[in-house]
């Protein structure tokens, strides 16, 4: 679970590499996020000359989350970070970057980010 202020690694080549949960549209009064959930996000960190810059707010996915998500074969995963990869716009569901860093969670592919999927490098 992923909540209001949360600091997340970016799992994606934009250039940003930390950024900073600040809204969860269409939720209503929900304050957490969970694997596959988008979020609004401001970058806190990013290398120079990036496509994102620090103080850009921009929309994400959660790809990776600390906290344990129950599957309905009654397995568990979990990751050792809080991971996003950022998104073109909240209402569509490609991914700004080109490439994906490090694992993630198999919900993403369900949900229906099959970009997101195509350009991981392993998917638990």
């Amino acid at each position: 679970m992923v909540q209001l202020r949360s600091i997340l690694t970016v799992a994606d080549n934009t250039g940003a590499k930390r950024a900073m949960m600040i809204g969860l549209p269409g939720s209503g009064n929900r304050m957490k996020a969970g694997i596959g959930d988008i979020i609004m996000v401001t970058v806190k960190d990013s290398i120079p000359y990036a496509q994102v810059k620090k103080s850009d707010i921009v929309p994400a996915v959660i790809v990776r989350t600390r906290k344990e998500k129950r599957r309905k074969d009654g397995s568990y995963i979990r990751f050792d970070d809080n991971a996003c990869v950022i998104l073109t716009d909240k209402d569509n569901q490609d991914p700004r970057g080109t490439r994906i860093f490090g694992p993630i969670a198999k919900e993403i592919k369900d949900l229906g980010f099959n970009k997101i999927a195509s350009l991981a490098e392993e998917i638990y």
